[in-house]
């Protein structure tokens, strides 16, 4: 990765334009970065809990702890560290180092499921009194946001996936951080790029790779650029053949942005021509004393919805689920802010607000036992860069958890992932509505 330094667009002052200084990471100006914030810390100890793990899914990775070395490179060079902020840490493999080694530190986190995974790994240090070691310092987690990124003079953060969402991540701590703010964006080198140093430099002068360590690398950023914009979220009108016109609104750190997803107009699609009735509540069996089995009418909390729409993104199914069913109650949820906000956008560019909530979550998380009578989904089948069916796995297993008993999960699943044995045994009876090269529908009952 070639280093870039802009010389042509620096801030203006008195008129002119001046040429930043040359910059001298602490890896090559040290020759070797320092360890003493990672050396000590046991990051065995974290897990990706609720996220399942493996030996190839590990709750770190190389670039966490170069990230924490480079950082403490910088101090060894002289820079006083203060006002800390870390981006998009999903289990603390980076702030949790920095906190051990006395830092305050504020986590700005856009994922349910990591701000649940990051507690919990701070669990594991505490003593039975619940107090952390002596000489930690003190965390704050909230969003990525202008309250986590004030004044911070350094930002550590994991390189999202997506360009788009670096820009939005970029911008944001160009507008509110320091201005002598440093940031040291840390990946893998399997999923960096140049364009990722052409994003950076939309929103500071200065970007320069660092020379990597494990398959693993920082690009520094320094000087935020004085005229930065957030970039606008995405707005785009789709037509769906059985629903009609889709105004679907995304935001940039939300899969997809206002793109309407091939799996959900698949699904859309086959509802739309189907168009099934909502199950009644149904009945749960019951084994009396005498081991008699009797069905008993089944009872929903008051106030729940009747229709979910599971891992929602830019809100498609929660409108097709409104226009399908115009008396029901729809929530949609996402574990993503982003992907939450860009569905509320989307259900008011529709004029839905009044049938449909919108809340991030993980998962299901908070909505009680057999309480709903449908659930839509579309599950993502990544987890993060890497491939991961049991995204989906977690996701039908809640799904199953909240519906009413015959109850409906309408899915649409890779064709190539094979996910029917799943949906048979965790939810119920299952039938395949629609196949095409790449996507299959299913309708799977609730037992």
């Amino acid at each position: 990765m070639r280093p870039h330094t802009a010389s042509s667009s620096t801030r203006p002052t008195g008129g002119s334009h001046t040429r930043p200084a040359p910059l001298t990471t602490p890896d090559v100006a040290l020759g070797r970065l320092p360890r003493d914030w990672t050396t000590g810390f046991d990051h065995e100890l974290l897990s990706r809990w609720p996220l399942t793990g493996s030996r190839e899914r590990r709750a770190h990775d190389a670039a966490d702890v170069l990230a924490v070395d480079t950082l403490c490179g910088w101090a060894a060079t002289g820079r006083p560290v203060r006002r800390v902020s870390v981006l998009h840490d999903r289990h603390g493999g980076m702030s949790l180092p920095l906190l051990a080694a006395g830092l305050d530190v504020r986590v700005g986190l856009d994922d349910a499921s990591a701000v649940r995974s990051l507690s919990a790994n701070l669990e594991h240090f505490r003593d039975s009194d619940g107090a952390l070691p002596a000489g930690w310092g003190r965390l704050r987690i909230g969003g990525v946001d202008a309250d986590m990124l004030a004044g911070a003079t350094e930002v550590v953060l994991a390189l999202p996936r997506s360009l788009d969402e670096l820009w939005l991540t970029a911008a944001r701590i160009a507008r509110h951080a320091d201005d002598d703010v440093l940031v040291l964006g840390a990946g893998r080198d399997k999923h960096m790029s140049p364009s990722m140093n052409e994003v950076l430099l939309r929103c500071f002068e200065t970007v320069v790779p660092g020379r990597g360590r494990s398959k693993s690398r920082v690009l520094t950023a320094l000087r935020p650029r004085t005229e930065v914009h957030e970039p606008e979220p995405q707005r785009r009108v789709h037509r769906v053949a059985g629903i009609g016109e889709l105004t679907l609104v995304g935001g940039r750190a939300t899969f997809g942005g206002a793109a309407l997803d091939p799996g959900s107009r698949l699904l859309a699609e086959t509802l739309a021509q189907r168009r099934p009735e909502l199950p009644q509540s149904g009945a749960r069996p019951v084994r009396t004393e005498s081991g008699l089995q009797v069905h008993v009418p089944h009872e929903r909390p008051e106030g729940a919805p009747d229709v979910v729409d599971l891992g929602s993104g830019n809100g498609t199914l929660a409108i097709v689920a409104a226009r399908l069913w115009p008396r029901a109650h729809v929530l949609a949820t996402d574990q993503s802010a982003d992907a939450a906000a860009s569905s509320a956008a989307s259900v008011t560019a529709n004029n839905l607000e009044e049938r449909v909530r919108v809340r991030q979550a993980d998962a299901l998380t908070g909505l009680p036992e057999a309480s709903v009578l449908a659930v839509v989904l579309n599950p993502p089948f990544h987890d993060g860069a890497a491939v991961d069916p049991a995204v989906a796995d977690r996701l039908i297993a809640d799904a199953a958890r909240v519906l009413v008993p015959s109850g409906r999960l309408w899915c649409v699943v890779n064709s190539h992932l094979r996910h029917r044995a799943l949906l048979e045994r965790v939810v119920g009876p299952t039938t395949q509505l629609a196949r095409n090269a790449t996507f299959t529908v299913t309708e799977s009952v609730r037992r």
